[in-house]
């Protein structure tokens, strides 16, 4: 009779430790969950009840070419960014690792620090550096180009130049993940490697990629989530424009509901994001895991 008697304390105590957060999450994600599923399938505004209409805002997003150049724009923006961010990441943070002392500390704190910059400060750092009459990049495009480029106004370079600042911004983080990874290796490996005579690129193809190879997994899978939902930087830069072609689905997703107060409408968009981040994710961590077997 003791022994149930503690167990049950424990279990009181447990589930009055959790207790808090379960009331939280199901406050602040469940049941905003629930009523946008619910919304989607009505025509209702942001606030305030709605019809039901079943699955006609699914129908009418099929037809929507605004859904179709988001998508498309979404795409483009996930291949200018994940696999560059993440090779970058690589590459950095193998230099970092090489040194040592307060030198590579200086350096890691270097390329973390504009991770820890609210967007809006990165938006207008860069806003700044890319005007098309006083920006201090201007000079370098026009080298480049042979003239000054309106980057914001121009949909040839609106997402290349958003994709720059997101890289910018973020891989600092992944250049910590790496460099976590990176010390988690054995030293006795390339100790042992070096003995038998192998050159820095064996060591890097037969110890070091194959032992990151679930660094780099998760960080790819990271980039994936982040960059599908893509927001900030677009509606700061350049609101969606010029003609759509840095529109993304979250931007989508806020004017319908906050601009034009189609509540079911963007309910609905909303919830073919996340679906779709969800199948995307899990795909490609299962196909980068599969390929990690295979090693």
């Amino acid at each position: 009779m003791t022994m149930i008697h503690n167990r049950r304390r424990h279990y009181l105590v447990a589930a009055s430790l959790v207790a808090p957060f379960m009331v939280i999450l199901a406050l602040v994600f469940l049941y905003p969950a629930i009523r946008m599923v619910a919304l989607s399938f009505t025509n209702g505004p942001l606030i305030g009840a709605g019809d039901w209409v079943g699955l006609d805002n699914y129908r009418r997003l099929l037809s929507d070419n605004l859904f179709y150049t988001s998508l498309k724009n979404n795409g483009y923006f996930i291949v200018l960014t994940v696999l560059p961010t993440t090779l970058l990441a690589l590459a950095i943070a193998l230099m970092i690792n090489r040194l040592s002392g307060r030198l590579q500390a200086t350096m890691l704190a270097l390329f973390f620090l504009p991770y820890i910059l609210p967007v809006s400060v990165v938006t207008q750092i860069w806003s700044w550096m890319l005007d098309f009459q006083f920006g201090i990049v201007q000079p370098l495009l026009a080298f480049i180009t042979g003239k000054p480029i309106p980057v914001f106004r121009n949909p040839h370079w609106v997402m290349p130049m958003v994709a720059l600042v997101t890289i910018w911004w973020t891989n600092g983080f992944n250049v910590l993940l790496f460099i976590a990874g990176l010390r988690n290796i054995p030293v006795d490996l390339f100790e042992a490697a070096s003995l038998d005579g192998a050159s820095r690129r064996q060591k890097f193809c037969r110890i070091t990629w194959p032992l990151l190879w679930p660094v780099t997994a998760l960080v790819l899978t990271l980039q994936l989530i982040l960059q599908l939902k893509i927001f900030d930087q677009v509606y700061l830069m350049s609101q969606g424009g010029p003609f759509n072609s840095s529109y993304v689905l979250l931007l989508m997703v806020y004017r319908e509901a906050f601009q034009l107060n189609n509540g079911g409408y963007a309910s609905a968009v909303a919830l073919v994001l996340f679906v779709l981040i969800m199948v995307v994710s899990v795909l490609q961590f299962q196909l980068l895991r599969l390929g990690g077997g295979k090693r």
